[in-house]
């Protein structure tokens, strides 16, 4: 048997990060790439001395508490931890590290992408060229929005909502956020306390909130009747953080313009009444998904790695 700590990676990683942790540690990978079930990830905390999931993962208690359980570390590949049951972990005695800061820029991109894509009705353009339906440039066809001039409202205000917000200063934006308290280094008129009263002025409400139980269903019907009838609703934060069931009505009553989504409750599953709308985007999670962003959230887990199995203080422990 292996001396090297033996680790379980519950997807595929880009190529240089699985040749990293080959050189250090006893890899398992899963070579299918599929979801792994609870089954599975609890013999896994059996058979390996960390465990290493990503968001598509349920850690909950019963396989954080399996017995004969041999796994001290679970090392998240992505900077979100809903996923993972905190408490039973901690009443475990496990470790528990993801990997903040390394995703912020792409994703930042993403959402930029989602607001340019929504405003400029691309969407709806391209799906029209692709089925041979578009009959040539006319003035009036799919007018859509610019985004200068336009006031973004930013749902949270860490590093992701930072990095939109120096985006769309470019694109002649103004910024406004919500959040729990104002930020030292903007201006004072641009902090709503109130979630509402930013949606009711807001061109553009982006979503960067945390998920949880506090924020779950924090844009609902009410919230989205609070939004002008132009406004375009985008999120990039969590999935849980929409009802979408609410959003699908509003956009099939054009009661906002359109919505632009990469994260959803239910993921992979999207709300059916969703998938037929022209007047939203809907991307597969791809926040993160540049080679340079998932090669360093691999390298940070590493990183993680390297220091618990050297009796090192963990570089970010979230339990």
């Amino acid at each position: 048997m292996s001396a090297r700590p033996r680790i379980l990676l519950t997807r595929r990683w880009p190529e240089a990060v699985e040749r990293r942790l080959a050189v250090s540690y006893d890899v398992t990978f899963n070579e299918s790439d599929r979801p792994m079930d609870a089954a599975a990830l609890a013999q896994a905390m059996r058979d390996h001395d960390a465990l290493c999931p990503t968001v598509t993962d349920k850690v909950t208690r019963d396989v954080l508490l399996a017995d004969s359980r041999q796994v001290r570390i679970i090392a998240n590949y992505g900077a979100g931890y809903e996923h993972i049951d905190l408490t039973a972990a901690r009443e475990a005695g496990l470790a528990v590290t993801n990997t903040p800061d390394v995703l912020t820029e792409a994703t930042a991109d993403i959402a930029l992408t989602l607001m340019l894509m929504a405003m400029r009705r691309a969407g709806e353009g391209e799906r029209e060229l692709r089925a041979g339906d578009w009959s040539g440039w006319r003035p009036t066809h799919l007018l859509g929005q610019s985004l200068d001039g336009k006031l973004l409202g930013l749902v949270g205000f860490g590093r992701i909502a930072r990095a939109v917000a120096r985006r769309a200063e470019a694109f002649g934006m103004r910024i406004a956020y919500h959040g729990r308290r104002p930020a030292d280094d903007m201006p004072t008129d641009a902090y709503f306390a109130d979630l509402g009263a930013l949606a009711e002025q807001a061109d553009i409400l982006s979503l960067h909130a945390p998920g949880g139980a506090d924020t779950r269903h924090m844009i609902d019907a009410a919230l989205l009747a609070r939004m002008p009838g132009h406004a375009v609703l985008v999120n990039t934060g969590r999935g849980s953080l929409i009802d979408e069931g609410a959003l699908a009505q509003a956009l099939a009553d054009r009661q906002i313009a359109a919505a632009g989504l990469d994260v959803y409750e239910g993921e992979p599953q999207v709300h059916p009444a969703l998938i037929s709308l022209p007047n939203v985007v809907l991307l597969p999670h791809l926040g993160s998904a540049t080679i340079e962003a998932r090669t360093a959230m691999g390298m940070k887990v590493a990183d993680n790695l390297d220091r618990f199995f050297a009796g090192e203080p963990l570089l970010d422990p979230v339990a």
